[in-house]
């Protein structure tokens, strides 16, 4: 069985909202190869729950970062460095559209939720790798973001989130041909549906998860440890050769067509 170790390494995971959340998932496997980590988190009420959802993690620190603040951003990799003196690891499991553009038509989006939802969604990762790259001259980085099939199809009542997850995807290629020669390897992962809290605020998520534990090759949903085992490859040197792809972990559904 081959084993990851990831001792003397450190990473920066943003998105955890609570335990079920994707990025804690990915924290867990992270910290579990000896990593050590920092997580961010929006502000002051969410402080508890990302406390909470990373407390097995050891030796972790959390850090309040808002990505809609280029300040904010600036302060959080500046702390970053302060305590770890470099980075290894970036993980951007980001995203919010604002509930009424998740609802309808995807026509009636206002000129005020596309730009939210493309700003915090995608744009996002934009000044976290210009901030990282500094910090991972010279320790062969990866950076890992979160994506959806919406990205590629037409998914009822993703909406503007399938806009931003493909303008994340293209960000993805765009920023793995700008790190490349850094030695930066910069990846996405497509994961299913899974029952975090971003995704109960999509209409008919329960009806999503049926149609693809009914439909997908492997016939059942994937789990949150799975995307975790993903990235934790993704970011390993065992991932060495692989930079601007997007790597589904969805039991196979995105093959299948009906």
């Amino acid at each position: 069985m081959v084993t990851i170790d990831h001792q003397g390494r450190f990473g920066l995971v943003f998105g955890v909202a609570n335990h079920r959340s994707l990025a804690a998932a990915i924290g867990e496997k992270l910290g579990a190869s000896g990593a050590r980590l920092a997580f961010a988190y929006q502000n002051e009420r969410l402080k508890d729950m990302v406390d909470k959802a990373t407390q097995g993690i050891s030796n972790r620190t959390l850090l309040e970062c808002d990505v809609t603040r280029d300040d904010d951003l600036e302060r959080t990799f500046g702390r970053v460095k302060e305590e770890f003196g470099a980075l290894d690891f970036l993980v951007h499991s980001v995203a919010f559209a604002q509930r009424e553009d998740l609802e309808g038509a995807y026509r009636n989006t206002s000129r005020e939720g596309f730009r939210v939802a493309l700003d915090i969604s995608a744009y996002s990762l934009l000044p976290m790798a210009r901030l990282a790259a500094p910090l991972m001259e010279g320790r062969k980085g990866s950076i890992v973001t979160l994506s959806y099939l919406g990205a590629e199809r037409a998914v009822a009542s993703y909406n503007v989130m399938g806009t931003a997850k493909a303008a994340l995807e293209q960000a993805v290629k765009q920023l793995a041909l700008d790190l490349g020669s850094s030695g930066i390897r910069v990846n996405a992962i497509s994961a299913g549906p899974v029952n975090t809290l971003a995704a109960r605020g999509i209409s008919g998520f329960r009806d999503i998860l049926k149609i693809y534990e009914e439909r997908a090759p492997l016939r059942r949903n994937i789990t949150p440890e799975e995307v975790g085992a993903a990235a934790l490859f993704l970011l390993s040197d065992l991932a060495s050769g692989i930079t601007g792809t997007t790597l589904h972990v969805d039991c196979g559904y995105h093959i299948v067509g009906y």
